[in-house]
């Protein structure tokens, strides 16, 4: 039986892990041992990141609905603003509301005044 040899193999996935080391410093980007490391590290962190740059955005979405709600009225709170959208019957996702609450004011007083006769 004839010898096989993997170099292809072997050569095929070292530089499929080297060309995913692309723009590292140092012997990061040239050897394999090393860059192996470092991209399997780069990719847990993009996992976990996933999922954080989506509580990220509902942070922020918050503190800019606060914010606005506050503006429009000093008495009312983000959480009692939510509280009579849901009286009120109005779905609308907080992103939505904070890029009205941005990019159209008006509208988003309207939203505020709704909620706030729902509380009442």
């Amino acid at each position: 039986m004839s010898r096989v040899k993997g170099g292809t193999v072997t050569h095929a996935r070292h530089k499929k892990v080297l060309q995913n080391a692309k723009g590292y410093y140092g012997r990061r980007k040239s050897t394999f041992k090393v860059a192996r490391q470092a991209v399997d590290k780069a990719n847990q962190y993009a996992t976990r990141d996933r999922k954080n740059r989506k509580r990220n955005f509902r942070a922020l979405w918050i503190q800019r609905i606060n914010a606005a709600v506050r503006a429009h009225d000093d008495t009312l709170t983000y959480s009692r603003f939510i509280n009579g959208l849901s009286l009120a019957g109005v779905e609308v996702d907080r992103k939505v509301l904070a890029d009205l609450a941005v990019h159209e004011p008006e509208a988003f007083s309207a939203i505020v005044d709704q909620a706030k006769s729902a509380l009442n």
